[in-house]
């Protein structure tokens, strides 16, 4: 089934955008393959300290692009593998997850080769918990005492934040709505709106990108989006990123 994506030219920026780095750099046409597999949990974020993280759980994969030297990957809830040239990632209708993650982590393998992006590969083992001390250091000295809007679920960062600052959390998992964990009660997606009415600042996973719902959460309030799905996207469109620990 098609899905619907409430603005293609988001999507259409990034086409063009790997398009002219492969004519400006002259691989356009040649016979480069971008090979994109899924990671087993541990190959993607190694034995973290908490045990709940959606790529733990099942509940996401990440997909990992190779484009000669650079990696780039991509969180999906679609599994798959694919293996093209640029161009056929050009070509792919972007009609499901899985497609969008492949032309995202396509992209961010090419810049990351090009030296046009970093950290464009998932942090691992402790690096969570260190990650999460940095982001509510980051959001005090960025934004003081914020509300925070919360989209997506990292139990590292959640348990930072919900210290230090209110906070409201927003989760696309049904097992985990309706729970209060490390301290939150997580909201549906139907509290997106409510959530951040109410937010002075939104915190957002880069895999917005990937299920066509990055837009709802820019333009408006200030937003950081976190994790090295965006990496390439927040280069592009000059969107915050806070992914401090990933290689």
């Amino acid at each position: 089934m098609t899905e619907h994506i409430e603005n293609p030219d988001f999507y259409n920026g990034l086409r063009q955008k790997l398009d002219s780095l492969g004519k400006i750099h002259g691989f356009a046409d040649e016979p480069v393959d971008i090979t994109a597999r899924t990671l087993t949990a541990k190959e993607a974020i190694g034995e973290p300290e908490k045990k709940d993280y959606p790529l733990l759980k099942g509940k996401e994969v990440m997909i990992e692009a190779q484009f000669m030297g650079g990696k780039g990957e991509a969180y999906t809830c679609m599994p798959g593998n694919f293996r093209g040239t640029i161009k056929d990632i050009l070509d792919l209708p972007l009609s499901n997850d899985l497609e969008r993650a492949c032309l995202i982590a396509g992209l961010n393998a090419v810049m990351n080769e090009l030296g046009l992006v970093e950290r464009t590969v998932h942090c691992r083992d402790h690096d969570p918990e260190v990650c999460a001390g940095k982001l509510a250091q980051y959001v005090a000295e960025r934004f003081g005492s914020p509300r925070i809007c919360f989209i997506g679920f990292l139990p590292a960062m959640i348990n930072a934040l919900s210290g230090s600052f209110p906070i409201r959390v927003v989760d696309l998992d049904e097992n985990n709505i309706g729970l209060v964990k490390y301290g939150v009660l997580i909201q549906g997606p139907a509290e997106t709106e409510a959530s951040i009415k109410w937010a002075d600042i939104i915190l957002a996973t880069g895999s917005t990108a990937v299920n066509a719902t990055m837009e709802k959460f820019v333009g408006g309030k200030p937003v950081v989006f976190y994790g090295v799905t965006v990496a390439g996207i927040a280069e592009i469109y000059d969107y915050e990123r806070f992914c401090p620990c990933s290689y």
